[in-house]
């Protein structure tokens, strides 16, 4: 069995050794054990029931949430001749059936379905004129109304796998989950004594990076910035509300960038050209709303920026996850505002148009899941170690690649400072008044401000006692209070500053208050770096794969991953044997592309580059 497991690895999916935890679940499914396994993006998942369902007989049903996903993996599963197909909205009715009937007479191993076809009537001669050997659920959380994703659709899939007249085996799929959401998938699919398996969440190829910004206009700066220095890279920025991408994508665009954008309120068809436009890196920059990116299978993306603060941490590590899934060094970059809480509460308490009222327990759930965010996008701890305790994994206090660590941070006793803001806010309140942050600010460093002068604020015993620190400065401490809740905010549209019952541990207590605040930024390395490469062949390689793809009509990260043409300029492989151990290559894709990329090599070899 482990021979035949190994020989499928290398022939189809051209790898020799197994990633960690993708041995042990294929050997639980051919043992037909059901399998719940939370691996993060990027580790492998769609490999661990791929290999198996070419071992096993009948079919094997993929249960997936969207088109984009189902396209790529049928694309990568046919470039290594593996009978594959998917059902979806994007069929014309003939193709449908088409696929439906030759999947009755046994074309396929493995075929994608979508949750909601599910309920169609086609599906009915699959459930009785097929084996269906195997039922994977991927994006498995979105079965659970505690995860990050609920959709109403995959509670569709229980009943689907009851009504079929052998129970398959059953495998859900998840990057993220938490151990409720993980007791929901078990109970919600029925899961019959499950092969568990968390293999952990770090991923060390990822860097991650928190940016504190408190003016709209600096964002963009912030943005225009990073991708001065990344022009030649594909990347995500994703954005809270469709107006910010409108708005966003429109002034990348006028700043010379080829970006396109993504969101639910687009026409269908420029949402499919949009983001084939990405995938085929015609425009290498996607800026989307959260609609965009689940099932995105696209290995060269090198940088995801979260322009606003996400709703939870779950959906922040799924979303920044999409960079660096070949392996290779990638930014997880999040620009963060205060007043992005104020849209995201919005968007959490106020039902969207069309939808039924919030369940206030998920309400309040979900408001908790927000400030565990907050707190990520403030501490000054590890943010790894932030993201993984999250998770309940127990990582290291320092990880060396993260904004936090690598910057460097020093001790500051700001009690005296503390009370300064936090007395200035109780005066403001003795005559009556409240405040938003900037006002609050302006009157602790003295400012001739005609709006505060006109309310005689400037008569406040507060007023300067704060001349000499600039304001950033306050302003990073007066949103540590607030995120420390010794102060807090009230009012939707214009929040204002108002104590805490806390606050009395700072004026009445005296109690000693320790930040840790930055140092000079340093400039960003990541920690992960490839080695020394030739370049020129790298561009050849890549030009070659390139015009093979837009041959035959595919992305061309189908053809080859990034991955796999590094490990080619390492290997410098001049005939079929040496090309046969690049990483990436099996004896089908040896057959189809050995020859030219070879030949390639030694050309680039006899020239001397």
């Amino acid at each position: 069995m482990d021979q035949d497991i190994r020989s499928i690895l290398k022939t189809y999916f051209g790898f020799t050794r197994f990633r960690r935890g993708q041995e042990e679940i294929i050997h639980a499914l051919l043992e037909q054990r059901d399998v719940l396994a939370v691996m993060p993006t990027g580790a492998g998942k769609s490999l661990c029931y791929q290999v198996p369902a070419l071992l096993l007989e009948g079919l094997t049903l993929v249960i997936s949430p969207l088109i984009s996903l189902m396209k790529d993996q049928v694309n990568a599963l046919q470039e290594g001749d593996v009978p594959g197909a998917y059902l979806n909205s994007s069929l014309s009715p003939v193709e449908y059936y088409t696929t439906i009937s030759r999947a009755v007479q046994g074309d396929y191993k493995i075929l994608y379905l979508a949750p909601e076809g599910l309920k169609r009537e086609h599906i009915r001669s699959l459930r009785e004129q097929v084996r269906i050997s195997m039922v994977v659920i991927d994006e498995a959380h979105c079965i659970s109304q505690w995860g990050h994703d609920f959709r109403p659709s995959y509670l569709l899939i229980r009943e689907f796998i009851q009504s079929l007249v052998q129970r398959p085996i059953t495998a859900a799929f998840t990057a993220t989950a938490t151990d409720q959401v993980k007791e929901d998938i078990a109970c919600i699919l029925n899961l019959e004594n499950p092969y568990m398996l968390t293999t952990g969440f770090n991923r060390e190829n990822l860097y991650f990076g928190v940016q504190k910004i408190t003016k709209a206009q600096d964002k963009v700066q912030a943005l225009l910035d990073y991708l001065k220095n990344h022009q030649d890279k594909s990347g995500i920025v994703y954005c809270a509300t469709r107006k910010t991408v409108e708005a966003l994508s429109a002034a990348l665009s006028a700043a010379g960038y080829a970006a396109t954008r993504y969101h639910a309120g687009l026409e269908d068809w420029e949402r499919q050209n949009n983001q084939d436009n990405f995938i085929y890196d015609r425009k290498p920059l996607m800026v989307a709303t959260n609609a965009f990116g689940m099932g995105i299978d696209k290995s060269n993306v090198s940088f995801v920026i979260h322009y606003n603060i996400p709703k939870n941490i779950e959906s922040y590590y799924q979303e920044a996850g999409r960079a660096g899934r070949d392996g290779g060094p990638a930014d997880c970059l999040l620009l963060y505002s205060p007043q992005d809480l104020r849209t995201n509460t919005y968007l959490i308490t106020h039902s969207q148009s069309g939808e039924l009222p919030k369940d206030p327990a998920l309400i309040s759930h979900q408001l908790e899941m927000l400030k565990a965010m907050t707190f990520y996008a403030t501490t000054t701890d590890c943010l790894r170690a932030r993201l993984l305790a999250y998770f309940g994994d127990r990582p290291a206090n320092y990880c060396g690649n993260c904004s936090n660590c690598s910057t460097g941070f020093e001790s500051i006793d700001i009690s005296i400072t503390a009370q300064k803001i936090i007395s200035c806010v109780y005066r403001i309140e003795q005559r009556g008044k409240r405040f938003g942050k900037t006002m609050v600010v302006d009157i602790l460093r003295g400012s001739k401000n005609q709006k505060l002068l006109s309310q005689g604020l400037d008569s406040l015993s507060t007023y300067g006692i704060m001349a000499e620190m600039d304001t950033h400065r306050i302003r990073t401490i007066l949103d540590y209070l607030i995120a420390q809740e010794y102060l807090t905010l009230e009012g939707d549209t214009y929040p204002v500053v108002c104590a805490a019952s806390r606050s009395r541990e700072i004026i009445f207590e005296r109690k000693p208050l320790v930040m840790m605040l930055p140092k000079e930024a340093a400039p960003h390395t990541p920690a992960l770096k490839i080695a020394e490469l030739d370049e020129q062949l790298f561009t050849k390689l890549k030009s070659l794969r390139n015009r093979l793809a837009q041959e035959a009509h595919i992305p061309a990260y189908i053809i080859f991953s990034d991955a796999s043409l590094r490990d080619m300029c390492r290997k410098m492989p001049l005939n079929p044997e040496q090309f046969l151990r690049v990483s990436g290559v099996g004896e089908v894709k040896m057959k189809k592309y050995g020859a030219v990329f070879t030949r390639l090599i030694r050309e680039h070899t006899i020239g001397g580059g």
